[in-house]
Protein backbone atom coordinates (compact mmCIF):
# COMPACT_ATOMS: atom_id res chain seq x y z
CA UNK A 1 0.00 0.00 0.00
CA UNK A 2 1.46 3.72 -1.12
CA UNK A 3 2.49 6.16 1.81
CA UNK A 4 0.20 9.12 1.47
CA UNK A 5 0.23 11.78 3.58
CA UNK A 6 -0.83 14.69 1.94
CA UNK A 7 -4.53 16.39 2.34
CA UNK A 8 -7.43 14.68 0.11
CA UNK A 9 -10.28 16.43 -1.41
CA UNK A 10 -13.91 14.34 -1.47
CA UNK A 11 -16.07 15.95 -4.45
CA UNK A 12 -19.78 15.58 -2.96
CA UNK A 13 -19.31 14.52 0.20
CA UNK A 14 -22.35 15.96 2.19
CA UNK A 15 -24.49 12.25 1.55
CA UNK A 16 -24.14 8.61 0.36
CA UNK A 17 -20.91 7.03 -1.23
CA UNK A 18 -18.80 10.39 -0.63
CA UNK A 19 -19.74 10.84 2.64
CA UNK A 20 -18.60 7.39 3.70
CA UNK A 21 -15.68 7.77 1.83
CA UNK A 22 -14.71 11.27 3.22
CA UNK A 23 -15.29 9.49 6.64
CA UNK A 24 -12.67 6.33 6.26
CA UNK A 25 -9.97 9.38 5.43
CA UNK A 26 -10.36 11.17 8.38
CA UNK A 27 -10.71 8.36 10.35
CA UNK A 28 -6.87 6.99 9.02
CA UNK A 29 -5.71 10.44 10.39
CA UNK A 30 -5.77 12.64 6.98
CA UNK A 31 -6.82 15.67 6.35
CA UNK A 32 -9.82 15.85 3.97
CA UNK A 33 -11.53 18.66 2.39
CA UNK A 34 -14.76 17.83 1.93
CA UNK A 35 -17.03 19.28 -0.75
CA UNK A 36 -20.78 19.46 -2.05
CA UNK A 37 -23.24 22.25 -2.55
CA UNK A 38 -25.83 21.66 0.26
CA UNK A 39 -23.75 24.19 3.11
CA UNK A 40 -25.57 23.47 6.16
CA UNK A 41 -25.95 19.19 5.69
CA UNK A 42 -21.89 19.63 5.08
CA UNK A 43 -21.12 21.81 7.78
CA UNK A 44 -22.99 18.91 10.10
CA UNK A 45 -21.24 16.17 8.40
CA UNK A 46 -17.76 17.92 9.23
CA UNK A 47 -18.27 18.63 12.53
CA UNK A 48 -19.66 15.35 13.27
CA UNK A 49 -16.03 13.73 11.29
CA UNK A 50 -14.36 15.86 13.42
CA UNK A 51 -16.06 15.02 16.91
CA UNK A 52 -15.60 11.16 15.81
CA UNK A 53 -11.64 11.97 15.35
CA UNK A 54 -11.67 13.84 18.28
CA UNK A 55 -9.41 16.88 16.44
CA UNK A 56 -10.14 18.76 13.40
CA UNK A 57 -9.49 16.44 9.75
CA UNK A 58 -12.29 17.41 8.11
CA UNK A 59 -12.61 20.92 6.10
CA UNK A 60 -15.77 22.23 4.48
CA UNK A 61 -15.70 23.87 1.17
CA UNK A 62 -18.95 24.74 -0.35
CA UNK A 63 -19.41 23.69 -4.15
CA UNK A 64 -21.78 22.92 -7.23
CA UNK A 65 -19.78 20.15 -9.34
CA UNK A 66 -22.14 21.68 -11.87
CA UNK A 67 -19.95 25.06 -11.89
CA UNK A 68 -17.26 24.02 -13.75
CA UNK A 69 -14.86 27.02 -13.62
CA UNK A 70 -14.79 26.81 -10.22
CA UNK A 71 -13.10 23.73 -9.43
CA UNK A 72 -9.50 25.47 -10.39
CA UNK A 73 -9.44 28.52 -7.99
CA UNK A 74 -11.39 26.00 -4.99
CA UNK A 75 -8.45 22.70 -5.52
CA UNK A 76 -5.51 25.91 -5.23
CA UNK A 77 -7.49 27.53 -2.41
CA UNK A 78 -7.72 23.94 -0.27
CA UNK A 79 -3.56 23.42 -1.36
CA UNK A 80 -3.40 27.12 0.71
CA UNK A 81 -5.51 26.29 3.14
CA UNK A 82 -4.34 22.20 3.90
CA UNK A 83 -0.74 21.78 1.67
CA UNK A 84 -0.25 19.75 -1.10
CA UNK A 85 -3.31 17.20 -1.95
CA UNK A 86 -2.38 14.02 -2.85
CA UNK A 87 -5.50 12.12 -3.34
CA UNK A 88 -8.55 13.37 -4.68
CA UNK A 89 -12.17 11.25 -4.78
CA UNK A 90 -14.86 12.60 -7.36
CA UNK A 91 -18.28 11.34 -5.80
CA UNK A 92 -20.24 14.12 -7.17
CA UNK A 93 -23.64 12.42 -9.42
CA UNK A 94 -27.08 13.19 -10.18
CA UNK A 95 -30.05 10.85 -11.32
CA UNK A 96 -32.88 12.25 -11.79
CA UNK A 97 -36.23 9.78 -12.53
CA UNK A 98 -37.12 9.56 -15.57
CA UNK A 99 -40.46 8.51 -17.30
CA UNK A 100 -40.34 5.73 -19.69
CA UNK A 101 -41.88 7.83 -22.97
CA UNK A 102 -39.81 11.19 -21.52
CA UNK A 103 -37.26 12.99 -23.60
CA UNK A 104 -36.02 16.52 -21.41
CA UNK A 105 -33.10 17.70 -22.12
CA UNK A 106 -33.74 19.88 -19.15
CA UNK A 107 -32.78 16.65 -16.99
CA UNK A 108 -29.80 14.85 -19.66
CA UNK A 109 -27.94 18.72 -19.10
CA UNK A 110 -27.44 18.41 -15.52
CA UNK A 111 -26.26 14.38 -15.39
CA UNK A 112 -24.06 15.40 -18.33
CA UNK A 113 -22.69 18.93 -16.31
CA UNK A 114 -22.00 17.18 -12.81
CA UNK A 115 -21.38 13.47 -13.78
CA UNK A 116 -19.09 13.90 -16.52
CA UNK A 117 -17.86 17.23 -17.10
CA UNK A 118 -17.63 17.62 -13.30
CA UNK A 119 -15.10 14.53 -13.36
CA UNK A 120 -12.82 16.38 -16.39
CA UNK A 121 -12.82 19.64 -13.97
CA UNK A 122 -11.95 18.19 -11.12
CA UNK A 123 -9.67 15.27 -12.60
CA UNK A 124 -7.56 18.19 -15.15
CA UNK A 125 -7.35 20.17 -12.10
CA UNK A 126 -5.31 17.31 -10.32
CA UNK A 127 -4.01 16.12 -13.12
CA UNK A 128 -1.88 19.12 -13.55
CA UNK A 129 -0.58 19.32 -10.30
CA UNK A 130 -0.23 15.16 -9.86
CA UNK A 131 1.94 15.33 -13.02
CA UNK A 132 4.22 18.08 -11.74
CA UNK A 133 4.79 16.19 -8.63
CA UNK A 134 4.88 12.63 -9.97
CA UNK A 135 2.70 11.37 -7.63
CA UNK A 136 -1.40 11.33 -6.79
CA UNK A 137 -4.13 9.25 -6.91
CA UNK A 138 -7.12 10.52 -8.58
CA UNK A 139 -10.37 8.15 -7.69
CA UNK A 140 -13.26 8.53 -9.73
CA UNK A 141 -16.65 6.67 -8.57
CA UNK A 142 -18.72 5.55 -12.00
CA UNK A 143 -21.43 3.23 -12.42
CA UNK A 144 -22.03 -0.20 -13.73
CA UNK A 145 -24.58 2.02 -15.10
CA UNK A 146 -21.91 2.67 -17.83
CA UNK A 147 -21.86 -1.03 -19.61
CA UNK A 148 -24.83 -0.72 -21.52
CA UNK A 149 -28.04 1.60 -22.65
CA UNK A 150 -30.34 1.13 -20.89
CA UNK A 151 -33.90 1.71 -21.27
CA UNK A 152 -34.90 3.18 -18.03
CA UNK A 153 -32.32 6.08 -17.72
CA UNK A 154 -30.20 7.22 -21.14
CA UNK A 155 -28.71 10.18 -19.43
CA UNK A 156 -27.41 8.62 -16.79
CA UNK A 157 -26.11 5.68 -18.63
CA UNK A 158 -24.33 8.11 -21.45
CA UNK A 159 -22.73 10.38 -18.37
CA UNK A 160 -21.33 7.80 -16.68
CA UNK A 161 -20.27 5.92 -20.03
CA UNK A 162 -18.44 9.29 -21.14
CA UNK A 163 -16.97 9.35 -17.31
CA UNK A 164 -15.71 6.16 -17.54
CA UNK A 165 -13.79 6.38 -20.96
CA UNK A 166 -12.55 9.67 -19.69
CA UNK A 167 -11.13 8.66 -16.85
CA UNK A 168 -9.58 5.55 -18.87
CA UNK A 169 -7.87 8.31 -20.80
CA UNK A 170 -6.47 10.09 -18.28
CA UNK A 171 -5.43 6.86 -16.46
CA UNK A 172 -3.53 5.89 -19.57
CA UNK A 173 -1.87 9.74 -20.09
CA UNK A 174 -0.55 9.65 -16.75
CA UNK A 175 0.60 5.90 -15.19
CA UNK A 176 4.01 6.03 -16.88
CA UNK A 177 4.62 9.45 -14.85
CA UNK A 178 3.89 7.82 -11.48
CA UNK A 179 0.15 8.97 -10.98
CA UNK A 180 -2.90 6.70 -10.08
CA UNK A 181 -6.57 6.26 -11.67
CA UNK A 182 -8.43 4.39 -10.59
CA UNK A 183 -12.49 4.16 -11.85
CA UNK A 184 -15.28 2.58 -9.54
CA UNK A 185 -18.09 0.74 -11.03
CA UNK A 186 -20.63 0.78 -8.06
CA UNK A 187 -23.21 -1.97 -8.43
CA UNK A 188 -26.46 -1.15 -5.87
CA UNK A 189 -25.81 1.21 -2.95
CA UNK A 190 -27.89 2.17 -0.17
CA UNK A 191 -27.65 6.20 -0.93
CA UNK A 192 -29.88 8.88 -0.43
CA UNK A 193 -29.95 9.00 -4.78
CA UNK A 194 -31.25 5.18 -4.79
CA UNK A 195 -33.40 5.71 -2.26
CA UNK A 196 -36.91 4.13 -3.58
CA UNK A 197 -35.68 2.29 -6.15
CA UNK A 198 -36.09 -0.43 -3.91
CA UNK A 199 -32.72 -2.08 -4.88
CA UNK A 200 -32.52 -5.88 -4.37
CA UNK A 201 -29.19 -6.96 -2.99
CA UNK A 202 -27.91 -3.56 -2.11
CA UNK A 203 -24.96 -2.68 0.62
CA UNK A 204 -24.27 0.30 2.86
CA UNK A 205 -22.27 3.25 1.41
CA UNK A 206 -19.71 2.39 4.06
CA UNK A 207 -19.01 -0.98 2.91
CA UNK A 208 -18.89 0.37 -0.98
CA UNK A 209 -16.13 3.30 0.57
CA UNK A 210 -14.15 0.22 2.30
CA UNK A 211 -14.06 -1.50 -0.88
CA UNK A 212 -13.19 1.99 -2.29
CA UNK A 213 -10.13 2.35 -0.60
CA UNK A 214 -9.28 -1.09 -0.80
CA UNK A 215 -8.98 -0.53 -4.55
CA UNK A 216 -7.38 2.70 -4.26
CA UNK A 217 -4.88 0.75 -2.04
CA UNK A 218 -4.21 -1.93 -4.41
CA UNK A 219 -3.88 0.46 -7.39
CA UNK A 220 -7.01 -0.66 -8.87
CA UNK A 221 -7.51 0.44 -12.60
CA UNK A 222 -10.95 -0.62 -12.39
CA UNK A 223 -12.87 -2.24 -9.46
CA UNK A 224 -16.42 -3.18 -9.66
CA UNK A 225 -17.72 -2.25 -6.03
CA UNK A 226 -18.75 -5.66 -4.57
CA UNK A 227 -16.80 -7.60 -7.40
CA UNK A 228 -19.91 -9.43 -7.91
CA UNK A 229 -20.75 -7.21 -10.42
CA UNK A 230 -17.97 -7.82 -12.78
CA UNK A 231 -19.46 -11.19 -13.35
CA UNK A 232 -23.15 -9.69 -13.42
CA UNK A 233 -22.29 -7.11 -16.09
CA UNK A 234 -20.63 -9.68 -18.13
CA UNK A 235 -23.11 -11.15 -18.81
CA UNK A 236 -24.85 -7.91 -19.34
CA UNK A 237 -22.28 -6.92 -21.78
CA UNK A 238 -22.61 -10.02 -24.07
CA UNK A 239 -26.98 -10.07 -24.45
CA UNK A 240 -27.28 -9.62 -28.14
CA UNK A 241 -28.66 -6.20 -28.73
CA UNK A 242 -31.67 -7.87 -29.99
CA UNK A 243 -32.78 -9.32 -27.07
CA UNK A 244 -31.46 -6.59 -24.78
CA UNK A 245 -34.10 -4.15 -26.24
CA UNK A 246 -36.87 -6.37 -24.97
CA UNK A 247 -35.25 -6.07 -21.44
CA UNK A 248 -36.57 -3.74 -19.14
CA UNK A 249 -33.27 -4.00 -16.84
Amino acid sequence: MATRSGACIVVGSSSGIGLAVARRLCLSGRKVAMLARREGELKAQVAVANDSVGREVAFAYVHDAADLDAAEPLFARIERDLGPVDEVHYVAGVMPAVGPDEFDLDKDRPQVQVNLLGCMAWGNAAARRFLARKAGCFVGVSSVAQDRGRIGKPGYHASKAGMDTWLEALRNRLWRHGVQVTTIRPGFVETPMTAGLQLKGAIPADRAAELILRARDRRKAIAYVPGKWRLIMFVIRNIPSFVFRRLSI
